[in-house]
Order: C-alpha cells, then sequence, then structure tokens
C-alpha cells in the first residue's frame, strides 16, 4: 500500500491540473464568447435606430456611387487602350521595317510548291528544285519571316500575323514553332472542357458590361485578310487600327501596317492582342480599387457608428426622458444634461432641461395656487355659512344686525378673491399670447402718476414723480412689454405705498438710468422705477414674504380688507418683462434704503425697486 500511494497521488495530481487547465480554458472561452455577444448586441442596437441606418446608409451610398464611378465612368480604360494602340504601332512599324529589310526577296516574288510544303516534316526546311513548275507565288518568304517574326514577337504577348499582297496568310506568330519553321496541326475533337459556373458568371458579366459600341470580334483564320479593314487600309499603304470585343466580352485590339521596300507594299502586318490582357490590367486595377473600397467602407462604417452614437444615442436618451415626463412616471423627472456639447444636442439638452423645470415649476405654482385659493376661499366661506346658520335663531335686532355686517363683508371679501384670483390665473396665459412692444415707461409713469393725484382719497398722501436725465442723451425711455401690465404694476405699488403712508406724508416715484448684471454675466442697459413712502416699512424676515401669495401684514386695517395678490401679481409682470422687484427699508444712516438694516437703526419707510432691461 505504501508503494502505491505515491503513484495514485501523482496521477490524481496530474488530472487536478489538467482539470483545471481544461477549467481555465473553458473560463477564457466563455468570457470571449461572451465579450463577442456583448458587441453584438451592441451593434444590433446601434443599427437597430433608424436615424443610425439611415446615417450608414448615406454614408456608404456616397461610397458606392464613387466605387461605380471608378470602376465603370473612369478613363482608365480609355487611356489605357490609347496606350497600348500606340505601343502596337510603334512596334508593328519596327517589324515592318525589319521585315521589309531583312525577309524580303530579291525578286517580285518566290515560287513555292503547296503539295511539296505539306509533305514537309517539322523541322525540314523547303528548297526550290530547278525545272519544278511553281503553283503559288508569294511577295514575301515565309521562310525568312518565321525566325524574324519569333524573335521580335514572342516577348510582346501579341499575336502578329502577316499577309501578302493579296490578302493571303503566309505567317500566324500562334502557328510558328521553337525553330521558326511554319507547323501544320490538325484539328482536335470537337467539344473540350466546360466551364465552370465561376468562368461563365465573369464571361456574362464581361458581355454584359462591354461596350455597346465596340464592334464584335471574328477570327477568320486562313481566309483572305482583307476581311479586316485594317489590313485592307495596310495593303493600300496606311496604318488603320481597331478595337473590338469578342464573344466572351474581352477587348481586342488590332494594327495593321504595310510592309514595303522602296515604297512597294509587299504584303500587311496585324498585329493583335490577346483576348484578355487589357481585361486583365483593367481587372487587376479594379480589384484594387474594390480593396480600396472594402477599407474605405470599413472605416466610414465605424466613423458612421461613432458618429450616429454621438447623435442617436442622446437623442434617444432625450427622447426616452421626455416620455417620462409624459407619462409621469415619478414627481420630478430628470432629463439627461449634454449641456457641455457644444453642439445642437448639447443646445436641445439644455432646453428641454429648462423647458421640463419651467414645467414643473409651473405644475407646483398651479399646485400650490389652488391650494391657496381653496385655503383662501374656505375661511370667508365658513364664516358666512356660520353666520347664515346662526342668523335665523338670533334673539334681538343688534345680534341680526352683527350677523349681517359679517355676512356682507365676508361677501365682499369672496369678491375680492375671486377678482383678484381671475386676474392672476389669466395673466400667464395673456402675456404668453400678446406680442411685446417698445413702451415709452416714462410716459406710463407720467399717466399713473397723474392719475393717483386725481384721485381724493381723503388720506392726504401726496405722489410726487421725478425723473433724472439719462447719461447718453440719445437714448430714450423704450422697453419691450405691454403698457396696460405694466401701469398695472405701477398702480400697485403707489397704492401700497399710499396705504401705509400716515395722513400728510408723500410717495415718491423716481425714474432713472441704471445698468445691471445680466444672466451670462454681461452688463446690460436698463431703467430703474423706484417707489418710496413713509410708513413703518417692511419686518425683517419678509422681504421675500410679501411677494407671496395671499401674504398680507395689516393688522390696523383688520383682517380680510386685503387679498394679498397684488405684490405677487406685480412680481409675475415684472419677471415677464425680463426684469427684478425687491424691496427693502430706509433708515437714517441709509436712507437710500437696504434689506439688511443694523439693529437699532430707525425705519423711515419701505422702498420697492423694479429693474427693466432698455429696448435694443
Amino acid at each position: 500500500m505504501t508503494a502505491i500511494r505515491p503513484s495514485m497521488t501523482i496521477a490524481a495530481d496530474n488530472e487536478n491540473v489538467a482539470a483545471e487547465g481544461s477549467g481555465r480554458r473553458h473560463r477564457v472561452g466563455r468570457a470571449a464568447w461572451i465579450k463577442l455577444l456583448r458587441l453584438t448586441r451592441a451593434a444590433q442596437s446601434r443599427l437597430s435606430s433608424s436615424l443610425t441606418r439611415r446615417i450608414v446608409v448615406l454614408n456608404l451610398g456616397g461610397l458606392v456611387a464613387l466605387l461605380a464611378g471608378f470602376l465603370y465612368l473612369n478613363q482608365f480604360r480609355e487611356g489605357l487602350i490609347d496606350a497600348r494602340v500606340q505601343s502596337l504601332q510603334t512596334q508593328g512599324e519596327i517589324i515592318a521595317a525589319a521585315i521589309a529589310a531583312s525577309a524580303t526577296v530579291d525578286t517580285d516574288a518566290i515560287t513555292i510548291d503547296p503539295e511539296k510544303l505539306l509533305r514537309l516534316a517539322p523541322g525540314e526546311s523547303y528548297s526550290v528544285e530547278e525545272g519544278s513548275q511553281p503553283s503559288l507565288e508569294f511577295s514575301l518568304n515565309p521562310e525568312r519571316i518565321g525566325p524574324l517574326l519569333r524573335r521580335l514577337v514572342s516577348p510582346t504577348r501579341t499575336r502578329a500575323r502577316i499577309y501578302d499582297r493579296d490578302g493571303y496568310l503566309l505567317l500566324d506568330s500562334r502557328s510558328v514553332s521553337g525553330r521558326s519553321n511554319i507547323l501544320r496541326f490538325d484539328l482536335g475533337p470537337t467539344g473540350g472542357a466546360q466551364p465552370n459556373w465561376f468562368e461563365q458568371s465573369l464571361d456574362a458579366l464581361r458581355r454584359w458590361t462591354r461596350r455597346p459600341e465596340l464592334p464584335l470580334y471574328e477570327d477568320i483564320g486562313a481566309g483572305n485578310g482583307k476581311a479586316y479593314p485594317e489590313v485592307a487600309s495596310a495593303l493600300a499603304g496606311g496604318a488603320l487600327s481597331v478595337v473590338r470585343a469578342n464573344l466572351k466580352g474581352e477587348t481586342i485590339i488590332s494594327v495593321a501596317v504595310p510592309v514595303q521596300r522602296f515604297r512597294s507594299v509587299r504584303g500587311a502586318l496585324l498585329l493583335s492582342t490577346m483576348g484578355g490582357d487589357i481585361d486583365a490590367i483593367l481587372a487587376q486595377e479594379r480589384w484594387g480599387i474594390i480593396r480600396i473600397f472594402l477599407v474605405s467602407a470599413g472605416v466610414m462604417l465605424l466613423l458612421s457608428l461613432l458618429f450616429a452614437g454621438a447623435i442617436a444615442e442622446p437623442m434617444r436618451r432625450l427622447a426616452e426622458a421626455a416620455e417620462r415626463v409624459r407619462r409621469g412616471v415619478k414627481s420630478r423627472q430628470e432629463i439627461p444634461d449634454f449641456s457641455q456639447r457644444q453642439d445642437e444636442i448639447g443646445h436641445l439638452s439644455g432646453a428641454l432641461r429648462d423647458m421640463t423645470t419651467a414645467l414643473y415649476n409651473r405644475i407646483e405654482a398651479i399646485e400650490h395656487f389652488a391650494a391657496d385659493v381653496a385655503h383662501e376661499l374656505k375661511n370667508p366661506l365658513t364664516s358666512l355659512r356660520s353666520a347664515v346658520e346662526t342668523l335665523p335663531i338670533a334673539r334681538d335686532d343688534n345680534a341680526r344686525a352683527r350677523l349681517l355686517t359679517i355676512i356682507k363683508h365676508d361677501v365682499g371679501r369672496l369678491d375680492r378673491l375671486i377678482t383678484d384670483i381671475s386676474d392672476a390665473s389669466r395673466l400667464d396665459a395673456e402675456l404668453a399670447r400678446a406680442d411685446m412692444a417698445s413702451v415709452d415707461i416714462s410716459a406710463v409713469l407720467k399717466t399713473v402718476v397723474g392719475m393717483a393725484r386725481e384721485i381724493d382719497r381723503g388720506d392726504g398722501v401726496e405722489v410726487t414723480l421725478d425723473i433724472r436725465p439719462l447719461a447718453d442723451a440719445r437714448r430714450r425711455w423704450r422697453v419691450l412689454g405691454h403698457d396696460s401690465r405694466l401701469a398695472q404694476v405701477f398702480d400697485n405699488l403707489i397704492d401700497n405705498a399710499r396705504s401705509f403712508s400716515a395722513p400728510g406724508n408723500g410717495v415718491r416715484v423716481t425714474l432713472r438710468g441704471e445698468q445691471a448684471i445680466g444672466p451670462g454675466g454681461q452688463m446690460l442697459d436698463g431703467y430703474e422705477i423706484i417707489v418710496d413712502d413713509d410708513g413703518p416699512g417692511i419686518p425683517a424676515d419678509a422681504f421675500e414674504r410679501i411677494f407671496e401669495r395671499f401674504y398680507t401684514d395689516r393688522p390696523e386695517q383688520g383682517f380680510g380688507q386685503n387679498s394679498g395678490l397684488g405684490l405677487s401679481i406685480s412680481r409675475q409682470i415684472v419677471e415677464a418683462h425680463n426684469g427684478r422687484i425687491r424691496a427693502m427699508n430706509r433708515t437714517k444712516a441709509e436712507p437710500e434704503g437696504t434689506d439688511s438694516a443694523r439693529p437699532g437703526d430707525e425705519t423711515v419707510g419701505a422702498r420697492f425697486v423694479i429693474w427693466l432691461p432698455a429696448a435694443k
């Protein structure tokens, strides 16, 4: 047992190591598979957006159109064909000159017995026997042309054919042996290997893309060369090139030049490209373009996805947040903040956030307003109900008269509340619907102060107006707004100041030019309207509370004499004109007014300051 235990332990350790390695490979493969799935899902989520698909399709569509233009509309084919024509023409002139210089016979023609020519074995030369009767006459010596033709044509991958002066074929470079002799070939069996589907598809594509203006090339074999227009032109002493296409759609260029000696045309040389040479060069060029297109398409796809992610993803998040706001799943939904982006998405995000904040503030204001209205209406209604219920059981006339006085007071209070509530509720809609115009606030103040002077309230309070001259004489007292609503603000402040002023005191209204800091930190030109009174001032903790709805602090006037909506409406109108309103106290130490009076300073009155931006 002691000898077996170590081997069993080693085997167990090997199994544990193998299992651990297999488990590690399994975990690595699983992590790679999970990563691939995440990438696939991310790509699917990106492409599921219609905006992303449109961006990708539009970018790739332009690239595909550019590719099609390069493949089918470029001038590379024409340039290549022109260069090939010039090359063949130069090559033909050189070969024709060489043939004319060394391969022509001294006499006008040579005679060859065709029967003897056909009986020659491969590699055996032809010699003319004395006394034999010739049957054929050649203006060029085929035996001299063969070696020269092979040496000049073989490296060029072109086909050369020599025709005599009558247009009969003398030599074809495809039928010249390695020793430059003319060979005789028997026709092989018909048929042969059938092209596969890929080759058939390529042939069909070439035929479909073949330019219709190219004539069809037909090999006439040993027929008369004058069937080719270029050969006929060469036998007439001129050079001509023709571009054709064969049945497979391959481009073939033919150039014929005359072979002449001492200005005597002895024959014609026809040079032609092999089928597919030009198309192979074009195919290589197109394949290079396709490879560039594939790389460009990959880069374009990646950039499109990144670009779409920078646009579509934020817009999707903004749309989802707007949908959540519409459904009202929670009390207040947060709009994604992209304001750090200096583009339209950032502007849209900021606008949506501001709109949502204003919407929530408006909803909360409506809720608070409704609660305040219900509360304020409930008090006089409760008092009125109690008085009405008590009136039938009143014991004497004094009690009934007192109850009737309470009923009359509560009815008047309800009337004031309903009137002020109605005015406050339609104020926002009226300010939003009406178009602002240029208003002369100096004329508005003169009108309001003049009306306040004409109305005798028996309080002995005098209202005065002081219009300070502007530093810039070219400026006028012009603001953008609604003259009737601004007049309502000034009238509310003057009435409020008169109500707190003792008999014999005064209310002073001042208009002056004043700059203020705008929302962006810039200095804005504007005007200040200051309303001072000589009353008891404002409690230190009520500088902001006095602008709240239904807030009132008039113990000397009795309960229910004011609705508490005048200053709230005034602030609402001023802020709708992009202005500001604030309240403060005037003291003997600081008669100009301060909202942070020190303990012990004697208050000599209240001050309301309105700032309105100047019209541009």
